[in-house]
């Protein structure tokens, strides 16, 4: 097969396919599921797909990211073979999981991006992280850990939700609400510390907007009333 004929792919996939390069397992596994995902699925085959995605989501909200695989294929009803020809791994699955309430922070980002105040609209988005970080126990971990690994199938979260704040953090920045060296990369590794905090203090529903309160005062440029 072309290269062309392959979805876009990290710089560290690139011993899979380049004669005399070292093979990369969970490479080898992510590129051989890309391939898989552009064909069109048969009807039983998205029928599993489906299945293993409901139940993942149940598992998910249950037991938390880490919750066994092979529970959730019998579950499904179907083997962990099936589960590992649709989710080569659990990143995988989790992207998938995820892909709701990504596309709800993406629709709402670009929504805020039109806001009076620039800066209540970039503090609402973040709010809207930490909410949706929280709603599965482990998934703010595993964004974290992943921020800057772009050979994660959860980098399919992580940048354009990234792509998206950039937007909603240089309005901010631009009217003097926010300060000028702050980045999106800061602003994305505080919002999944403080979603991850507010996970381990679940008797404190408070905590995740104390905290967020408290990270924009060390946030606020030389004109922060509009925060």
């Amino acid at each position: 097969m072309r290269r062309s004929a392959l979805p876009h792919r990290s710089r560290a996939c690139d011993g899979i396919l380049d004669p005399g390069a070292e093979e990369s397992e969970d490479c080898a596994m992510a590129i051989s599921a890309a391939r898989a995902s552009a064909r069109p699925m048969r009807a039983d085959a998205r029928r599993n797909y489906d299945r293993l995605l409901n139940e993942a989501r149940t598992a998910f909200a249950e037991h938390g990211t880490d919750a066994s695989l092979e529970d959730i294929a019998r579950r499904a009803g179907v083997g962990i073979g099936t589960l590992y020809r649709h989710f080569p791994n659990r990143h995988a699955l989790m992207n998938a999981v995820f892909q709701e309430a990504l596309s709800s922070l993406i629709t709402r980002s670009r929504e805020l991006a039109g806001a009076e105040r620039p800066c209540r609209g970039l503090v609402e988005w973040l709010g809207a992280i930490i909410t949706h970080a929280g709603e599965y126990r482990g998934l703010a971990q595993a964004l974290m850990s992943t921020s800057r690994d772009e050979t994660s199938a959860l980098a399919q979260c992580n940048v354009p939700l990234r792509e998206a704040g950039a937007v909603l953090l240089a309005r901010a920045q631009a009217g003097g609400d926010v300060r000028s060296d702050v980045s999106i990369d800061d602003l994305m590794k505080l919002t999944n510390a403080i979603a991850l905090a507010a996970e381990q203090s679940p008797d404190d529903p408070e905590l995740a907007e104390r905290l967020l309160m408290l990270t924009l005062q060390g946030l606020k440029g030389p004109n922060a009333e509009g925060c």
